[in-house]
């Protein structure tokens, strides 16, 4: 393994501090819950290895309303990330190849660059509205393929992909063979629209990923999980996450059970809020003359640059920025793009601190941006 820390990791607001951060637009979830939400008697709880699957209440929590899914087809991690972890780890070598789309999550990325594993990114374009170009998956296939790996919705911008291009995908993987990785860390953010099952439902050859981190505002408990109905795989990621952690934390397993069984009183005010800060966030961009943007459709973030007839220094933009105004948002290169690019994130921040960091965004954009002769 070849590890390496990635930019977002490395600027992360937990990394470069809290109290140095006024007007937080770079975290990518809901604002963060306290215990005094949660009403579990932990006195009460014993702290025994837990089942090494995850408990069978928060499986059963997790796969709820599905006619097609059972607890077999869920294991507990500790977070998406680690998830994700395992079953790159689990599926792919230096011998194999992984199709995957960019900009993406790091992890999808950097998870199969430290295995030393072939890759083939397909990117997607910000004239293109960020969509998957399937024809360009199929041509990016090889006989070593094990994996395709998009996420949805999309993280950095928001695209919520229809479910004929996935369906798409899903024939792709089919035909060859492989597996196809879908991270759903925002899919209970869909605040617009009728959530949907996880894809993991409709083939074998699905994987599904998800949390309770971005949507619940629970990141600080680290619980997440894999779902897909093929068991030889997920016989294969117990393995893995046996040796790396064996069980979850009981702690963590309990809360986790508790969010998702009271679903409905974290998710209504949580679209609530998003919903509110969405509507002034499109007043904002349609008022303002340096970014343009793909209109998220989901989630809490979205993927704005730098409109062509500007010239920004981007390194004088986001240090005046964080340093002169203490507000900080994603610059693109966390994503491996140009840092004309920025992921915004408006789920997080009260409406009066979104409000307070467009306006300091703005600021800095007039002090820094040229327009281009």
């Amino acid at each position: 393994m070849q590890y390496r820390r990635m930019p977002i990791e490395i600027e992360s607001p937990e990394e470069m501090g809290y109290s140095t951060i006024k007007y937080n637009l770079a975290e990518s979830s809901v604002r963060d819950i306290t215990l005094e939400h949660i009403d579990i008697d932990f006195k009460k709880l014993v702290l025994f290895y837990g089942e090494h699957k995850g408990i069978v209440k928060l499986r059963k929590a997790i796969c709820e309303g599905s006619k097609v899914l059972g607890i077999d087809d869920v294991l507990v991690t500790t977070g998406a990330a680690k998830a994700l972890f395992i079953v790159a780890t689990t599926l792919l070598s230096a011998s194999d190849h992984l199709v995957v789309i960019r900009p993406n999550y790091g992890t999808n990325l950097e998870t199969p660059r430290a295995i030393n594993c072939p890759m083939t990114i397909v990117e997607l374009s910000f004239e293109d509205g960020f969509e998957i170009d399937v024809d360009a998956v199929a041509k990016a296939i090889q006989p070593n393929t094990k994996l395709i790996s998009i996420t949805n919705p999309h993280n950095p911008s928001g695209k919520l992909y229809s479910q004929a291009t996935i369906n798409a995908l899903i024939a792709l993987a089919e035909k060859q063979g492989c597996h196809f990785l879908v991270d759903e860390t925002y899919r209970d953010l869909n605040f617009q629209t009728e959530l949907l099952p996880y894809e993991a439902e409709k083939s074998k050859h699905v994987i599904s990923v998800s949390s309770v981190s971005k949507s619940f505002g629970a990141p600080g408990i680290r619980m997440g999980w894999v779902i897909c109905r093929d068991q030889k795989l997920m016989h294969a990621l117990l393995a893995a996450k046996e040796q790396i952690a064996l069980c979850n934390s009981v702690v963590d397993e309990e809360i986790a059970w508790y969010l998702l069984s009271h679903k409905q009183q974290f998710i209504a005010p949580n679209h609530a809020h998003i919903r509110s800060n969405f509507a002034y966030l499109k007043q904002w961009f349609a008022a303002q003359p340096f970014l343009e943007w793909v209109e998220p459709q989901a989630g809490v973030v979205c993927f704005p640059r730098v409109k062509t007839e500007y010239k920004v220094d981007t390194e004088q933009l986001y240090s005046a920025l964080y340093h002169e105004y203490a507000t900080i948002v994603g610059p693109g290169h966390w994503f491996e793009k140009e840092k004309n690019y920025m992921r915004i994130g408006f789920g997080y921040p009260l409406q009066q601190e979104l409000i307070g960091g467009l306006g300091n965004l703005q600021a800095c954009l007039q002090r820094f941006a040229v327009k281009i002769q």
